[in-house]
């Protein structure tokens, strides 16, 4: 049975309630979570205030960054067993568990190094004036942390925000909880104060929204879905509380006939298929110039019909999706996708050792998917690529730019000047130039624009986020 943990506490809900911790390699309940309420998010932001009027809030910037490095430090002696966690938590491959943990790792080293680092200006004025600026942490912030990365997503958020002096009230999605409470716990064992970093349990619709609601939340990060997306944002406009929304995205990669093909093709197949398609930076279109379409579809079906997906104890080359409504999601788009008489080029297999219990989707490339229809402008979620393709730079910056979304693109071509005449009329925040995700450096700032959501995570950048800038001007004569 796992507890919230407030205050360096594992505390049951007020509630009263619980709800299932399911594999979802097998489909079975192995544990279970606090189903929390208003009340208990009540009690973590109390928690939370009292920490930062009393403690955090006169910790020196070298001081935060000391206490992260040592948590950096306990998390990476600690990899092993949040990697299970998760692994079981999530249904991911061990090596992907494994490479988030060391991710939540390097996040905490970096915000570490730049607690102390993080200036305010001086400007310019008239005769007789000193003016400057200050960078002020905003307070208590809320985190709603989605299931997909539990970990990379609370070091890039939670990380940045401890960083730059706030203190933290965490509600992770109710499908992927273990890692997060286990890590709260390490913190205070290395010294984090009581409320520092406080985990409550339970339903988006419940807890995410009563945290969204309380009035002694001082900033909202957020990554999850538009809708939800749009109901945070309305909920924080009627108290005026900033926020920070990553909604994901439907990314494309854009291959052109000069590109190093050999590098390119285990890249799009990594960017559709890591974590069972299950990621907003996804590369869930490839767009490929039309000389080289027909070439480059064949080497892509091959690598599709050679991956194999089972349980994450196997550490195949895909694990099941996280619970059997995202199974349904995924089988709905391929449903309207036969309906529609868009073919499939190839499929991956899910190998025989899978139970029939777990949440399993075969990856599945399909081409010539029309660009109004919903494989090319909403996101899957599941490990679907969707092929089309294009004439030239002005086609291709068309069918890129025409989805809502707008956070990662990828584009494969040797024209040095192409590389940046791409890069500077693709609508997306992050443009990877013969490269896709840069290995998910830490110091990139991420974020989206369009309905990909606002405002920027991981990097220096995020330290801007979770401040509120304040101007001093002095008059002395």
């Amino acid at each position: 049975m796992q507890l919230n943990y407030i205050a360096n506490a594992s505390v049951p809900s007020s509630s009263g309630k619980t709800l299932p911790v399911i594999d979802p390699s097998d489909g079975q309940v192995f544990d279970h979570i606090q189903r929390s309420n208003a009340q208990d998010i009540d009690d973590a932001v109390r928690a939370a205030r009292q920490c930062y009027e009393t403690v955090w809030s006169r910790l020196s910037a070298a001081e935060r960054g000391r206490l992260l490095m040592r948590l950096s430090v306990k998390v990476a002696e600690h990899a092993e067993e949040l990697a299970a966690l998760e692994q079981r938590d999530c249904g991911k491959p061990t090596k992907q568990a494994k490479a988030d943990a060391l991710a939540l790792v390097r996040y905490f080293e970096f915000y570490a190094g730049a607690a102390d680092k993080f200036h305010g200006d001086t400007i310019p004025y008239q005769e007789g004036y000193s003016v400057l600026t200050w960078r002020e942490p905003h307070g208590v912030t809320g985190h709603v942390v989605p299931w997909n990365y539990p970990m990379q997503i609370f070091g890039r958020s939670v990380g940045g925000a401890l960083a730059a002096g706030n203190v933290c009230v965490v509600k992770p999605a109710e499908d992927a909880c273990l890692s997060l409470i286990r890590v709260a716990q390490l913190a205070a064992e290395v010294g984090f104060p009581a409320g520092a970093i406080n985990i409550v349990t339970g339903y988006g619709h419940e807890v995410g929204d009563a945290l969204a609601r309380h009035p002694g939340i001082d900033h909202i990060s957020f990554t999850g879905s538009p809708k939800v997306g749009t109901l945070i944002q309305q909920v924080a406009a009627e108290r005026h509380c900033p926020v920070t929304l990553e909604l994901g995205g439907k990314s494309p990669q854009i291959i052109f006939e000069d590109a190093d093909l050999d590098a390119a093709v285990p890249v799009i197949i990594n960017a559709i298929v890591q974590n069972a398609g299950q990621t907003c930076s996804a590369g869930s279109r490839v767009l490929i110039q039309e000389s080289i379409y027909e070439a480059l579809l064949a080497r892509l079906g091959q690598a599709f019909e050679a991956l194999r997906v089972g349980p994450a104890s196997m550490d195949l080359d895909v694990g099941p999706l996280i619970r059997q409504t995202q199974q349904q999601r995924v089988w709905d788009f391929l449903s309207d996708a036969q309906v529609a008489g868009i073919q499939m080029v190839a499929q991956g297999r899910i190998v025989d050792q899978a139970p029939e219990t777990g949440y399993y989707q075969a990856p599945t490339l399909l081409r010539d998917v029309p660009v109004d229809h919903r494989l090319a402008q909403e996101e899957v979620f599941g490990p679907v690529l969707a092929a089309m393709s294009f004439r030239d730079e002005d086609h291709a910056i068309e069918l890129a730019n025409a989805t809502d979304f707008g956070l990662v693109a990828g584009v494969w071509t040797r024209d040095g000047g192409r590389q940046f005449r791409m890069a500077k009329r693709l609508r997306s925040g992050q443009v990877f130039i013969n490269n896709y995700g840069a290995g998910g450096g830490v110091e990139l700032p991420f974020g989206g624009v369009k309905s990909s959501g606002y405002g920027r995570e991981k990097g220096f950048e995020a330290l801007y986020g979770f401040t509120t800038l304040k101007t001093v001007a002095i008059r002395h004569g």
